[in-house]
Formats: structure tokens, sequence, C-alpha cells
């Protein structure tokens, strides 16, 4: 017989055995599937030909195969390790390129779609852009039932809800769905969708903060994040409602993490939900947090220090909340760098060991991954130096932390080589404009003058968040997309308010022409201050609003905006006065919460004057990272310009949102793109498989379950991203009976 490396044989065994799933996660009958692929090579390697089909036969009626086996997907992005992984391989590299579209489901509503369906017993849970929760044949696409907020207290709800919750009890009798509406979660019965009245008050209890992102079961509790309020994490009695216990997020005096932040600033500091979701390991009884951004977003001048627990990784007892560890992965947040999606838990080779891991991604396409029991870091982090803010009260912090493994999955600074290469005149454009607001790295200090934001505010990662399977493997689709970011003083130094339009002007305008209208001449742009003695208003008028040369249009203003940016351009330099007595400087100890210092300029894409990204592409990009070894494996564009594709220009990659979604059949599946495509990837290499028309963007991450033997693939398809056509399809693939 010929030579096997041992090392081989027990790491195909440990990955074999990490694919020794349930079928059926809470089913009362849990069915165990084992790999066709595994053991019909171990009959093949033992020499024996019967025993090798036998294996076919049982490994053929384990993975569902047989008629009436089902497998469902009954956690938000497949479980509670948000992994995004199935064991399914009815579908693979061989035949996935023969998938057809099996049924499709309008909701009725026009919004941004972003729901990761769940599965159970054989019906398909999807939450809507209004907040309706509707039920369907999850074989047929037939309606069940239908629940509409409308009919409740709280009235109908509105978009971007990404999940529901599904929890039963340990022997089945017992089953809830949860969903949010305007700060109240409901709990219904998953069999006819009535409000489950004995939950909460009439059905329902009031969070106190938006939900748009599903929580965590554990044991009998449902743990749960938010949007806006005071920052905390908390778990309910599923049954009753009532709390059972509550993390600070914004932690209390004498509390640990209390000392980086100004004395008090728990009675008056906002923001840090945890709005991105939270995964879990059941096991061990952990559950992890990734956090948000304290507020104000963008100044910081009455937050002073690190302000724990913000733009943190948390881990907490699951069943009391107490913590027991945290990392912070961007400190004093400047920046809007919320962690964008939940922790995903997986195992690894570490060290010549096997490490349970979380990994953390970042807005600035960093990877951070720890042990997750103790909270080390895989590969060091190193806190290096960054920019420093010259805003009146900011104390940036010094340095932020960055992890020496993985590489950054983006660029992380963009230079003039970074230049758009689509047209001579997109270069020339991107070339300008990054030499009047260069980019300072992922850390710029928002200052008055405007920035190249890059990595952009919409990441890197986003909310889709990454895929893992049980090789160690991380999937995770990546934008590229400059933003521009530029601080505002809401008043003048000597007190008086500005003046109507000169704030827009200073957002729009102020970069090339000079905050003061006093211009750039050693890059020729010129001052505006004398311009209407060189022009009429309707000259001026006429180039603001078509461009011309080096000057981007603006016909997109209201005609308000429009004409005030307009009369501010032609009214005289002001002159500066002496502060009336008793004015107070521009300090952030003298500003008011309803009158702060400065304003953020606005998110702003930087787009060339076609539409496209101002940089080189790519412009979005699937990856593949090998945490065994902290290595990227793998690196292609996600996304495609037709119309940039026929002028000979190879895919450029596009703004994407939503996740991947890999299975056991070798495949990665993804929408996200802003093209209205769906695609299979080889999880191997990178190379695409299969791909089919969607009939709007499918910016949300997919499902895959089996019902009577016969694997299915779900996406939500929305549109909406990038300015995109919005609707609201539910499509489903199988391979053809």
């Amino acid at each position: 017989m010929e030579q096997v490396n041992q090392a081989d044989v027990d790491r195909m065994a440990r990955r074999s055995q990490s694919r020794l799933q349930p079928a059926r996660f809470g089913a009362t009958a849990s069915v165990f599937r084992l790999p066709a692929r595994p053991l019909l090579c171990l009959g093949l390697f033992l020499g024996n030909r019967v025993c090798g089909i036998a294996l076919i036969i049982v490994s053929s009626c384990c993975l569902g195969i047989a008629h009436g086996e089902d497998a469902d997907w009954p956690v938000y992005l497949g479980g509670k390790e948000r992994n995004l992984y199935s064991q399914l391989e009815q579908i693979h590299r061989e035949n996935v390129s023969q998938l057809e579209v099996a049924w499709t489901y309008e909701t009725g509503d026009a919004a941004e779609y972003q729901a990761n369906n769940l599965i159970v017993q054989g019906v398909l849970y999807t939450p809507t852009q209004t907040r309706k929760v509707v039920a369907l044949n999850a074989a047929t696409g037939e309606e069940l039932w239908k629940w509409d907020p409308a009919n409740e207290h709280t009235g109908a709800g509105r978009a971007r809800q990404r999940g529901l919750v599904y929890w039963e009890n340990e022997t089945g009798g017992e089953q809830r769905l949860f969903t949010g509406v305007k700060g109240f979660l409901f709990a219904l019965d998953p069999k006819t969708g009535k409000t489950i009245r004995d939950f909460g008050e009439n059905g329902s209890i009031n969070l106190g903060s938006g939900l748009n992102t599903p929580g965590v079961t554990y044991r009998d509790v449902l743990i749960v994040g938010g949007v806006g309020g005071k920052g905390a994490v908390r778990a309910f009695d599923v049954r009753t409602g009532a709390q059972r216990w509550i993390f600070h997020l914004i932690p209390r005096s004498g509390e640990v993490g209390s000392d980086t932040w100004p004395k008090d600033a728990w009675k008056t500091a906002t923001g840090l939900m945890p709005w991105c979701g939270q995964s879990l390991d059941e096991k061990r009884g952990i559950v992890y947090v990734a956090t948000k951004t304290a507020e104000p977003d963008f100044y910081g001048g009455r937050r002073h220090g690190k302000n724990l627990f913000a733009n943190s990784l948390v881990a907490l007892n699951a069943a009391t909340g107490e913590r027991m560890w945290h990392f912070q992965i961007v400190h004093h947040d400047l920046l809007d760098k919320d962690l964008p999606c939940p922790p995903v838990l997986l195992t690894v080779d570490h060290g010549g060991k096997r490490v349970d891991a979380v990994a953390q991604g970042s807005k600035h396409g960093l990877l951070f991954v720890f042990n997750r029991v103790t909270g080390e870091p895989l590969w060091p982090i190193e806190e290096r130096p960054v920019p420093q803010s010259e805003l009146v009260g900011e104390q940036a912090w010094p340095t932020q932390p960055f992890p020496t493994r993985p590489p950054p999955l983006m660029r992380q600074r963009y230079t003039v080589k970074d230049a758009s290469n689509i047209s001579p005149e997109a270069h020339q454009l991107t070339l300008d404009r990054i030499r009047v607001s260069p980019n300072f790295g992922p850390f710029p200090a928002p200052g008055l003058n405007e920035t190249v934001m890059f990595p952009g505010f919409d990441g890197g990662m986003e909310w889709g968040g990454g895929a893992a399977d049980p090789e160690g493997i991380y999937y995770v689709n990546i934008n590229e997309m400059p933003w521009l970011l530029q601080m505002i003083e809401t008043r003048h130094a000597d007190g008086s308010s500005l003046l109507p339009g000169e704030r827009d002007y200073m957002v729009l305008c102020g970069a090339c022409h000079g905050l003061k209208r006093e211009g750039n001449l050693p890059l020729k742009f010129p001052p505006l201050l004398d311009i209407g003695k060189q022009q009429k208003r309707a000259e001026i008028e006429k180039i603001t609003r078509q461009g011309a040369g080096r000057m981007p249009g603006y016909a997109s203003l209201s005609k308000a905006r429009f004409d005030a940016i307009i009369d501010y351009v032609l009214s005289p330099p002001r002159k500066a006065t002496r502060p009336k007595p008793g004015t107070p400087k521009p300090t952030a100890d003298a500003a008011g919460d309803s009158d702060p210092v400065y304003a953020f300029g606005g998110f702003r894409r930087w787009l060339d004057d076609e539409g496209y990204p101002a940089i080189k592409p790519p412009w979005g990009t699937l990856n593949a990272v090998d945490l065994n070894t902290g290595e990227i494996k793998w690196k292609v564009t996600l996304g495609e310009y037709s119309e940039l594709t026929a002028r000979g220009i190879p895919p450029t990659g596009t703004e994407n949102y939503g996740g991947p979604l890999v299975t056991a059949g070798g495949l990665i599946f993804i929408g996200a793109s802003t093209d209205e495509t769906f695609r299979a990837f080889d999880k191997r290499t990178g190379d695409v498989l299969w791909k089919a028309k969607l009939p709007f963007g499918g910016n949300a991450s997919p499902s895959t379950y089996m019902v009577d033997g016969r694997q299915y693939v779900v996406i939500a398809a929305g549109g909406g991203k990038g300015g995109r056509p919005r609707g609201g399809t539910l499509v489903v693939f199988a391979l053809p009976k």
C-alpha cells in the first residue's frame, strides 16, 4: 500500500469530524450528516470496492439525498458562531452551473431588503422592508401567513431589518420568533404568525432602541444590542420578556473602563450600541459583542480618553453578563469606525495546537484574531502613531492598534499612484483632488481642511461580515471606496453665525477654492473673492450647475441650497469683529450639547464625473484568508460594470454590501455587488463558477437549506445601494429536479 503521511490523515480526520453537525438545530430529533467525499475516499483508501460502494449509499442518505430529508437554517448567519457555513454539498463545484430559479416571492415593498432568511422545518421566515414578517413554504414559496406591525401599537415599521430570531426549548414543545419594530421587541408564534400576548406587555417589550440586526439566544434568554440609546447589552427572558441582566458599555463610576472617560460621562454620553450583532460560544456560555463608536462620531472634545467599551470586542458571560475580557480595536474614535460586523467563531491550527478563535473585521480592512477563551491575540498587535487633531478642544489618541497578521485586506493609503486609470479625464480629476485633499492613511485627524477618507466610511468590511469553514479559512468581501472628510465650524471665532450658503460652500467648494475663498494658486485653483467683478451671476450659475474644466457640476443641488451658495460666493469678504463682551471662546467646554463647536461636513462618496469610484480599481474584492497561518490565500474582484468591460477595462469590482455563504460543496455564494448579480465562486481558487442576474441588487447574506432531499440557496434582492433601483424580491435557486 502507498505510504500515507500521518499528519495528513490526522488533519483529514479533524476536518471530517468538524463537519459532523446536526442537520436541524434545535429540532426534537436531530439528524447527523457525514460528508460524502471523505467517506468515499476512506473506502477507496481501504482498498475495498464493496466498502466504497456501501459508504456511497450510507453517505448519500446522511447527506439528505433520500426523499423526505430536511436541513434547516434556523439561526441568523447560519449559526450562533455567525460563520455563514453550511455542511450541505448536494450543490457543488461540478454541478453548480446547472442552478436555476426554483421560485420567487415579492414582498410588495421597495427599499433596502437585507434579510438573512431563516428556514425551520420546511418554512422560510423573512422580514420585509416595512418590518412585516412573512412565512413561506420553503419548497414552493407559497405564503403561509403574514404578520404586519401596522396592526400593533407601534404602527408600520421601517427598512433595514437584517434578520429574525427563532427559539425553541430543548423538547421542541415551545417555539418563538422575535422581531423588532420601532424600539419594541415582539414575540410571534412561528406556526400561526400571531403575536404571543403573554410576552412582555401584550406581546412586546420596550427596548428604547431600534434593532436592525437580530440578537442571539442562550438557553432561555435573548441577548440583544440595538441602535441608539445609552449603550448596553441586555438579556431578556424569552417567555416573559423580563430583563435578566445588563452590561453597560459606558461604564459607571468605579466600573472597569470608567477611567477612560471624563467623570460621570455615563450620565450624558451616548452611542456604543452594538448594532451589528453578537456571536455565541454555546458550549462555554460566552457571548461576543462588537460595539459602535461613541457619539458624536467625529468630534470627541467632550469625551476625552480611550472611551471603553466603544469600538471594542467584548466577551461576556452569557448567563450573567459579567465581562470576561475585551479588546479595543479603535481608541477614542473620531471617524465612525464602529465595528461593522459580528465576530466569527472558528477553530484553527496555531502554534501546533487546535485553537478556538474569534475573528473580528473592521471598516479599515484589518482582521483581528483572538483566542476566544483568553482574549490573547493569535499574532502580535502593535500600537502605531497616527495623525493628531488640530481642532480646538480635541485630544485624539496618539496611537491605534494594527495586527501584524493577517496583512491588511485592502490598501491602507491613497497616494498619487492610486489615481483612477479608467480614463484620462478621471485620472486627471483624481490626481488634482488628492493633491489638494491628501489622504493620511486609515486614521486621518478630522479638521477644517478636506481630506480623502480611505479606507472609507463604509469599509473595508461592512455589516455582511465574513464566513468561515472548518478548515480555518475566512472569506470576506471588501469595499475600496474613497470618501471625503471635513469638519465645519458651527460659528466664527468671534461668536457670529455662518452666513447662509457658507457651510455648503465650505463642504463642496472649500477644498479647491479655499475655506475663505482665497484659492489655491500653486495648484491653479482660482480665488473667488472678486468673482462677481469678473463674471455675471448667470455665467457663474451655469458653470456651477454644469461644471467646467476641472470643476464638477452640482446639478443635483436643490434650488434653495444652490442659490444660497451663489449668494455667499458673491457676497463681500466678511470682516472679523471683536467678540461681544461675555462671548465664550469656541472651546469644547464652552459649547452646549445643542451647539457643538464643530459639525461633520456629511458623508460624501468621492466619485469621478462618470459616477465611478475616484480611485484605481479594484473597487470591491472577495478574499480568502487562512487563519491557520495568517496569510491571504487569494483575492479576486467582486462585481463588474458591463459598460466599462465593453470599453476594454478589466472587471473593476463594485461597492458591495451583504456577506458570503460558504458550503461543504466547495462553493462561496455571494450577491452584495451593485451589478444585480448573484455568483458562486470556487472556495479553493476564487474562480467564478456560476452567476445569475437578480431583479435588484442582492445586498444581503444568502441562506441555504434542504427540503425533501433538495438543496436550495436563497437571497433577498432589494437593491438601493449606490443609487441602484430598489425593490423587494426573494429569489430561490436549486438544481433541476
